[in-house]
C-alpha cells in the first residue's frame, strides 16, 4: 500500500431544505389553513480518528466530500429529515490545517477524537410557522439556510513510541526487521526506504511499542534536500530516538555531526528528544574493529555508543529494553533514577513454586 502524508480536500456541508408553503384542503372543513412544514437541517462534515490506518492513501482517489442536503418540507405539517452527515476517517496522529498550510486547526492525536469541521444549514421554516391572528394564511416560507464550503489540508504525522534515525544505508530497515514483524524492503544502496515504516516490537506481556523508520537523512536536509524534509515531522511524536551509524563506513563522527546538525535545524524540539546512540553493522567488523570505531564515535558524540547487528540481531533487545525505559521515563510511568527491575526474576524460597 502507498504511503501518502499530505493530502488537500474539499469540503462542503448539506444546505438545509425549504420550508413548504402548503394549505389543508379537505372536504367539509371550510377554514383548514397553513400546513406547511419545516425544512430538513443539512448534513454536517466530521472528521474522526480511528486505529487501524497508517496512511492517507485513501483521500488521493477522492478529494472532495458533500454532506446531503437537507430533505423540503412538504404538507399536512410534514418536517423534512436532516441530510446524512459525511464522515472522514483519517489515521491517529493527523492535523487538519487551513488552505494556506500556516495553521493547524485541529490535532487529531488520540483514538475515537471526533470533531465538526462544518456545520449543516438549518432548514427553513414552512408557512405554518408564520400563521397568527394578524396573517392567517401566509404564502410563503423560508428557504433553506445554505451550507459551509473550504478547503483543508490533511498532515499525518505518525504516532510511535520509538524512532529511528541514521544517513540512508545506516541500517534502519534491517535493524527494524529484526525488532520486529515488520518488512521493509532492504537493499544495498541507499535511500531504499523512500516513506516511514511502523513495526510493532514485542519483547515480553509488558514490553510492546512502536517502532517507525523514517527514510534516512543528509546534508540539509532541514531546507529541503533530498526526501528527509518530508518525513522529519513524523519523528516529532516520538519520545526517543535511536540513532544509527554504519560502522563500516570511514568517517563515523562526521556521520553522526550530519544527522545531529538536522535534527537541531528542524526544530520542533527534535534535538532534545533522548537519544540512544548505536553503532550498527558490527558483524563485518573484527573485535579490534569494534573497538577501534566505537571509541572514534564516542570522540566525536560525546557519549558511549552501543554496539548492534540488525543482520545477525546482536545486542539488539538490550538496545530495545534501553529505549522501552526511556519512553516509559518520558511518559512518567518510571523516574530517571528508577533501577529497571522488570525483568528481575522474582525471589523464590526453596526453589520453583506454582
Amino acid at each position: 500500500m502507498k504511503f501518502l502524508d499530505q493530502v488537500k480536500v474539499y469540503i462542503r456541508s448539506g444546505n438545509g431544505g425549504g420550508g413548504a408553503v402548503s394549505f389543508r384542503r379537505e372536504k367539509y372543513i371550510e377554514y383548514g389553513g397553513p400546513d406547511g412544514g419545516d425544512g430538513g437541517r443539512g448534513g454536517d462534515v466530521w472528521i474522526e480518528a480511528v486505529e487501524g490506518l497508517n496512511t492517507l492513501i485513501d483521500y488521493r482517489y477522492q478529494q472532495h466530500f458533500k454532506a446531503e442536503t437537507g430533505v423540503h418540507g412538504m404538507g399536512r405539517n410534514r418536517h423534512g429529515a436532516a441530510g446524512a452527515d459525511v464522515v472522514l476517517k483519517v489515521p491517529v496522529g493527523t492535523q487538519v490545517l487551513d488552505e494556506d498550510k500556516q495553521e493547524i486547526l485541529y490535532d487529531l492525536d488520540q483514538p475515537g477524537m471526533r470533531i465538526r469541521l462544518l456545520k449543516g444549514g438549518n432548514g427553513g421554516f414552512g408557512n405554518t410557522h408564520f400563521k397568527g391572528p394578524i396573517n392567517q394564511a401566509p404564502k410563503f416560507a423560508n428557504p433553506g439556510q445554505e451550507g459551509e464550503e473550504k478547503a483543508i489540508w490533511l498532515r499525518l504525522k505518525l504516532i510511535a513510541d520509538v524512532g529511528l534515525v541514521g544517513l540512508p544505508n545506516a541500517g534502519k530497515s534491517t535493524f527494524l526487521a529484526a525488532s520486529s514483524a515488520a518488512k521493509p524492503k532492504i537493499a544495498d544502496y541507499p535511500f531504499t526506504t523512500l516513506a516511514p515504516n511502523l513495526g510493532m516490537v514485542d519483547l515480553s506481556a509488558g514490553e510492546r511499542f512502536v517502532l517507525a523508520d523514517i527514510p534516512g537523512l543528509i546534508e540539509g536536509a532541514h531546507e529541503g534536500v533530498g526526501i528527509g524534509t518530508r518525513f522529519l515531522g513524523h519523528v516529532e511524536r516520538t519520545a526517543v530516538l535511536i540513532h544509527l551509524v554504519d560502522g563500516t563506513q570511514e568517517n563515523l563522527g562526521e556521520a553522526w555531526r550530519i544527522v545531529r546538525h538536522e535534527l537541531e535545524a528542524y526544530g520542533e524540539e527534535l534535538a532534545d528528544k533522548p537519544e540512544i546512540l548505536a553503532l550498527n553493522k558490527i558483524d563485518a567488523l573484527s573485535e579490534e574493529e569494534r573497538e577501534a570505531k566505537a571509541a572514534e564515535l564516542e570522540a566525536a558524540a560525546g557519549v558511549k555508543p552501543r554496539l548492534v547487528s540488525g543482520y545477525t540481531g546482536e545486542n539488539v533487545t538490550e538496545l530495545l529494553r534501553e529505549a522501552w525505559k526511556l519512553v516509559r521515563q518520558r511518559r512518567g510511568e518510571i523516574v530517571p533514577d528508577e533501577e529497571d527491575e522488570d525483568h528481575a526474576e522474582p525471589p523464590t524460597e526453596g526453589g520453583w513454586q506454582p
